[in-house]
């Protein structure tokens, strides 16, 4: 059960695809509780369950042991690493989607969509259409596309990984704002370690697969940070080193 202090809660979360020989094992009892308005980053090797995991957390797919709970039965909104933007609608179109499917009134959809391409500072692109945009500013539609949905859990997988790393550093300011002004939990999916030590309150390594739990790391420097900081550096390090070692224990 969560609680007032919960936003998230992962209980004993296991997960297995197909059946005898063939079958993955992708999430062996994974436990984890996320505090209301905290940013906690996940890490591990390729194929260690981070995204079935956010899956998982999103409703998209079904535990076979354990249980997820989040802070008032909420929906998440989950973001990808492609925007995956309907290029026949312009950018106020693909925002304003899921606010229809949410039912609300056409008059209230329009001041919405405002605030949110506001918020992302692409109020000036309303109406381009995707092709006419660069790849941040795709992502930055994606984002409010996403916030659109108005729930207070963000989950987001490898959002900023296919950008180049000005754009990438750019987007961090721009999560970070719009996570601390909206007061947002989010859970964030990244092979990125810098990147994890750079937003995260909070750092979970994951094991090669079966995922498990084997680590965390709360990183306490001050905000607003820079990922070129030495203390960041420090704390990216930190993590490579467990990442390395995890990696080596399972021979890959």
């Amino acid at each position: 059960m969560t609680t007032a202090r919960t936003a998230v809660t992962l209980s004993g979360v296991s997960k297995v695809y197909g059946r005898g020989p063939a079958a993955v094992h992708a999430l062996d009892s994974v436990s984890l509780d996320i505090a209301p308005g905290e940013f906690v980053c996940l890490v591990g090797a390729s194929g260690c369950g981070k995204s079935t995991l956010l899956s998982l957390v999103a409703g998209l797919d079904t535990q076979d042991s354990g249980s997820v709970a989040i802070v008032d039965g909420a929906r998440p909104a989950l973001m990808f690493q492609e925007p995956a933007l309907f290029p026949w609608l312009t950018v106020a179109g693909n925002v304003t989607l899921p606010l229809r499917l949410r039912g609300v009134p056409r008059p209230r959809r329009a001041e919405r969509v405002a605030e949110l391409l506001r918020s992302v500072h692409l109020e000036e692109f309303a109406r381009r259409r995707p092709h006419q945009l660069s790849g941040g500013m795709r992502q930055r539609v994606a984002l409010a596309r996403t916030l659109a949905l108005d729930t207070p859990v963000l989950l987001m997988d490898e959002p900023f990984g296919a950008l180049d790393a000005m754009t990438r550093d750019i987007l961090h300011d721009e999560i970070e704002r719009i996570w601390q002004e909206r007061g947002l939990t989010v859970l964030f999916v990244t092979h990125n370690v810098r990147e994890a030590a750079r937003l995260g309150d909070r750092i979970i390594l994951l094991s090669s697969r079966p995922g498990r739990v084997v680590w965390e790391r709360r990183v306490d420097v001050p905000r607003p940070r820079r990922i070129d900081s030495p203390e960041i550096a420090e704390v990216a390090a930190e993590v490579t080193d467990r990442l390395r070692r995890e990696v080596g224990r399972h021979g890959h």
